[in-house]
């Protein structure tokens, strides 16, 4: 079940809305427990179970680690039976086919693929049950004695499947109790709003354009298509990922709690330093807090800074998806943010912020080609029309098709991308608002009423 849909927006959200708020307080974080079993159960009904497993382990090893808290040997057993129980459960389901076809192939083996199917959502509560035991084993939050409790948490379905990440420490207190207001939930309607239009006006119809490119014959690819290409892909990626976290905000929003932002217009960055200070800001949180640091973070030789920034970047590249396209993405940032860290940082600061900002697109956009494109041929074919080499020439009768038919739609994401249509919305009057945002709830109905194109990007990983 998707937010996106019919079925979750006038069956299930009303559904679970009303009996949340019909119910006592006492009972809210176990209706929502509930609730959110059945949103994910719906479309994974196996692999539930997974999900199930990987709260009854970290619960009971939160319960260990707290009760033994003064003995020296048990809390660290407990949590490395919780990293390596969360990670060789990630492992398994995400990368077991990965490693098997590449021992096939480097080792001329003949090991048959397992075919597992990825249990959604699993790279994000994993890294939250994560959270919650190290947090827990390094006297940073209070143990979860209420298993409900401590399911709702793992199994919230607002940011269940693509985030943000929301760490233990963020919710403890809303958790336990928390205060719901008229006010908060007003306010958490408009937010899921703006999400669904972004992701249904915006995400869905750029997404045709980029698809439209992508299957362009071999050799067909002009110059002026391939970059009209990966900035459609750039806005629908953008728009897909952070409507889903405006939708998670806003229905966290609605039940009292309050999740981290995820997105501040990232395509405004100057470096890709700051891209990633504006973009999925709950992964690289996640990374800085559990795995930068611990490495030794930049308080470390020059080398050893360098070594920790490029285990990071790898890592959060193979995080993204089981594909050397992925692991290649990881690392072509992390040697940019080295290059930026070896004194480009300090030229850019000193060029005009124009100058600073083509570089920033530029290489976020050849960065979206290693994202988007899985194998060495295409990713080389498309690179080739970008830098003007390829077959397909500067610009054909079917790129000009092209540009008419989705040209305005990119202009209009281009300027949402930007904080201009939020600076306008802050002149409008309240009745205004309630328009707007009524006009872009019926829109957006019409389209998913009409159209069978509502894909989310972040399903994958």
């Amino acid at each position: 079940m998707v937010f996106s849909s019919l079925l979750f927006l006038f069956i299930f959200l009303p559904l679970f809305l009303m009996i949340y708020y019909v119910a006592p307080k006492r009972l809210r974080n176990f209706i929502l427990f509930i609730a959110s079993l059945i949103f994910y159960a719906w479309g994974e009904p196996v692999y539930v179970l997974i999900m199930i497993f990987s709260t009854l382990l970290d619960y009971t090893v939160g319960r260990v680690i707290d009760h033994y808290r003064t003995d020296k040997l048990i809390p660290k057993i407990a949590l490395a039976v919780s990293v390596c129980g969360n990670l060789g459960m990630l492992g398994f389901f995400k990368y077991a086919d990965f490693f098997i076809e590449n021992l096939n192939n480097f080792l001329g083996l003949d090991i048959n693929l397992l075919k597992i199917a990825l249990p959604i959502g699993i790279s994000f509560y994993t890294f939250q049950t994560m959270s919650y035991t190290i947090d827990l084993y390094r006297g940073k939050i209070g143990v979860q004695k209420n298993i409900i409790s401590f399911g709702a948490y793992v199994a919230m379905f607002p940011q269940l499947i693509a985030g943000p990440i929301v760490t233990y420490e963020t919710v403890e207190k809303e958790l336990n109790e928390r205060t719901e207001t008229i006010e908060q939930f007003s306010e958490g309607v408009m937010r899921f709003i703006e999400g669904l239009a972004k992701k249904v006006l915006l995400a869905n119809n750029i997404g045709l354009a980029w698809e439209t490119m992508k299957a362009m014959p071999e050799g067909s690819l002009t110059f002026v298509g391939a970059w009209f290409g990966i900035i459609a892909f750039a806005l629908q990626l953008y728009f897909d990922f952070s409507g889903y976290s405006d939708m998670a905000i806003g229905l966290g929003k609605m039940m009292g709690f309050k999740f981290p932002e995820n997105f501040n217009y990232p395509y405004l960055s100057k470096s890709v330093t700051e891209f990633w200070r504006r973009w999925h800001m709950t992964l690289g949180s996640w990374f800085r807090e559990y795995l930068y640091i611990p490495l030794g973070g930049n308080r470390v030789s020059k080398p050893k800074f360098y070594r920790n920034l490029m285990i990071v970047w790898f890592l959060t590249g193979f995080w993204h998806g089981a594909g050397w396209n992925f692991v290649l993405w990881g690392l072509f940032f992390g040697v940019l943010i080295i290059v930026e860290r070896m004194g480009l940082l300090k030229v850019l600061e000193k060029c005009p912020a124009f100058i600073s900002h083509i570089y920033l697109l530029f290489v976020v956009m050849i960065s979206w080609v290693l994202f988007s494109l899985e194998s060495g041929s295409q990713i080389m074919m498309y690179l080739k029309a970008m830098f003007g080499i390829g077959e397909g020439g500067l610009i054909s009768t079917e790129t000009l098709y092209n540009l008419s038919n989705f040209g305005l739609t990119l202009l209009i994401g281009v300027v949402f991308a930007t904080p201009l249509m939020n600076r306008l919305k802050e002149h409008l009057k309240p009745w205004m608002l309630y328009v707007f945002y009524a006009v872009m709830l019926v829109l957006s109905t019409a389209y998913l009423v009409d159209s069978t194109f509502n894909p989310f990007l972040y399903f994958r990983f």
